[in-house]
């Protein structure tokens, strides 16, 4: 990785965030989302605060992190707290202003009130929402390098795992392997819990992997990601155990080609809700509108789930450099569910997909 372009993306990134803050006329900004605290200065850890002000930037943490700071930061200064984040905030070394931002969407009702307490007759606090979703929905090069890395590892450790499908196995064996494999092929960890569901269970979007073995003639869904550098990947995929009836590969069929069709819509320009409604409207039209019940996708970043989401409800507009996933699915509760989902970067001349992993009905002997 390099470095020195890392650092000079971020403080280009620290540069629109203080634009952001002069419109709202803020003077200070307590970010304590630690996935923007790790998109904007490269700390990993659990516990911190970063305070960004119109020419200072500091990050707040504990002793447990005194290393990792010095090694991981580089656009802000370390200070490690020994009373908390809120003593050392009112301590009178930091200039805050007259207004105080604070994270409202991500700081607990509690810690809110006592920073609130702690400023008053020193600062305003003002609580702002969304505040970075705008500055992170465009990804720039080096985050784009580690989203397709870390979707590559996810598609070698899909690759290896599916072997290991037989009756013998559980949803809860493969779900184990593919946590492992990914560690061992050099992602930190999962960027969610692996979905691995078979049979009726595939009809739960978000079904847990269970002890239930595979049975020959079921669909498995089997929905996974790893992080790479903090950024996440996403995908899914829909095998079969067998060969299954007439009607699943039928359903199989209409995902795919609905799956397709998001692809190939995707253009930068239009409104996430015409996405959706181009997949959807096709899927209705199959006879399985009310079978398809959640969004088309979401944005991918630092986090799994982040801006734009691709729904119904969101008219944002779609552009040049946004990541985010097309997974459309048919659940029939009782019976299979299907699920493909690849993970896109939006460019000039549309959606190119990360995954590479056939779209084909895979099934399984």
């Amino acid at each position: 990785m390099d470095l020195a372009l890392h650092d000079f993306l971020r403080t280009e990134a620290l540069v629109h965030v203080r634009d952001g803050m002069a419109r709202r006329r803020l003077d200070a900004l307590i970010v304590s989302d630690l996935s923007v605290i790790r998109w904007l200065t490269g700390f990993s850890g659990s516990s911190g605060r970063l305070l960004i002000g119109t020419g200072q930037c500091i990050l707040f943490t504990d002793f447990r992190y005194r290393e990792q700071a010095a090694v991981e930061v580089r656009v802000a200064e370390t200070v490690i707290t020994q009373d908390g984040f809120a003593a050392e905030l009112v301590s009178g070394t930091y200039p805050l202003g007259s207004a105080v931002g604070i994270q409202s969407d991500s700081m607990t009702w509690n810690e809110a009130l006592r920073l609130c307490d702690k400023l008053q007759g020193i600062s305003m606090a003002v609580p702002v929402e969304s505040f970075f979703d705008d500055l992170r929905m465009l990804k720039n090069v080096i985050e784009l390098t580690h989203l397709q890395r870390a979707a590559a590892i996810s598609e070698q450790v899909l690759d290896m795992v599916l072997p290991m499908i037989r009756p013998e196995a559980t949803e809860l064996d493969i779900a184990a392997e593919i946590s492992y494999q990914h560690r061992k092929l050099g992602a930190e960890k999962d960027s969610f819990d692996p979905i691995v569901a078979s049979g009726p269970r595939g009809a739960m979007p978000h079904a847990k992997p269970s002890a239930a073995h595979f049975r020959v003639g079921e669909l498995i869904v089997i929905d996974m990601g790893c992080v790479v550098e903090g950024y996440a990947s996403d995908q899914t995929r829909t095998v079969s155990l067998g060969r299954v009836s007439d009607e699943a590969r039928e359903v199989y069929r209409i995902v795919r080609d609905a799956q397709q069709i998001g692809l190939a819509s995707a253009r930068c320009g239009m409104k996430a809700s015409e996405l959706d409604s181009a997949v959807r409207s096709f899927i209705a039209g199959q006879g399985y509108g009310e079978a398809f019940g959640h969004s088309l996708g979401h944005g991918v970043g630092i986090d799994v789930h982040e801006e734009p989401r691709i729904s119904s409800k969101n008219d944002r507009i779609l552009e040049e450099n946004m990541v985010f996933t097309v997974e459309p699915g048919i659940y029939l509760p009782g019976r299979f569910g299907v699920r493909i989902e690849d993970t896109v970067v939006l460019r000039s001349d549309g959606a190119h997909p990360f995954q590479r992993f056939t779209k084909q009905l895979v099934e399984l002997q």
